[in-house]
């Protein structure tokens, strides 16, 4: 049995990262804004970031999760302009893979180089790592499905 009134809101996601101070720098480098910095004590900080125009944020720091460092993959991060989204990011110093289209995965056989022909929604992708090598997805979002 569903109840309408019950709406669920994503808020944050924790990324493991090996060194908070590092991820905290590269973060901050991309120009995401820092909402929370708590170091509660020897065994707990939670740092907080959250990109420009977003809803939901990240999380890393001392003793919130048990995950390896580096282990969250596949984060997406929508962008309305991929290739000036991928231009401000190799502009801030992070290192951006080429544009491709095609289906993404793990067989990326698929795959071609560029934006999508077309530039149709949900079609193109780019991918960045910080330095922990969680890997984060940038993809062309320009006209939402019906309901999103």
């Amino acid at each position: 049995m569903s109840d309408s009134s019950i709406k669920f809101r994503f808020e944050v996601t924790v990324l493991p990262v090996s060194d908070v101070d590092r991820a905290k720098t590269f973060y901050e480098s991309l120009g995401w804004r820092l909402d929370a910095d708590f170091p509660i004590n020897d065994n707990l900080r939670i740092v907080q970031f959250t990109p420009p125009g977003s809803p939901a944020s990240i999380q890393f720091g001392v003793g919130l999760t048990a995950a390896a460092p580096g282990s969250s993959q596949d984060l997406m991060l929508i962008v309305s302009d991929i290739e000036a989204a991928r231009e401000e990011l190799l502009g801030r110093g992070v290192k951006v893979g080429e544009l491709w289209h095609g289906l993404r995965g793990l067989d990326t056989s698929g795959r071609q180089l560029g934006a999508e022909p077309e530039r149709q929604s949900y079609g193109s992708y780019a991918s960045f790592t910080d330095p922990d090598g969680n890997g984060w997805l940038l993809q062309e979002v320009t006209v939402r499905l019906p309901g999103r």
